[in-house]
């Protein structure tokens, strides 16, 4: 059953931590989940966030953030990113689907 509430956005950080500390990668995720997105990059809108900051503010329609975890190992990192817009009616993940990892040195 889907739990109609207010989310905010240091719960969505608190989720993704929670999933990668249950997987032994906790030391290795040292930076916020996600931001907010604007027309031109960062928003003003909630982040993913309760690691640098604990964003109080909800994620409400009409919105769109990333979530973007990382995990940075000693020789090499890896880092996910996707976008979701907050529609009337609940989330949706924009953009092109990456298909292949992009190395980044």
């Amino acid at each position: 059953m889907e739990e109609k509430r207010a989310l905010r956005g240091f719960e969505v950080d608190d989720a993704a931590r929670e999933h990668i500390r249950s997987h032994g990668f906790e030391e290795y995720f040292f930076h916020r989940t996600g931001h907010s997105i604007g027309r031109e990059v960062h928003g003003t809108g909630a982040n993913m966030d309760n690691l640098e900051t604990h964003d109080e503010r909800r994620v409400i329609p009409w919105t769109c953030f990333s979530v973007e975890p990382g995990i940075y190992l000693p020789k090499f990192g890896v880092r996910s990113e996707v976008d979701v817009f907050i529609g009337d009616d609940g989330a949706r993940v924009t953009g092109e689907i990456q298909r292949e990892p992009v190395r980044i040195c």
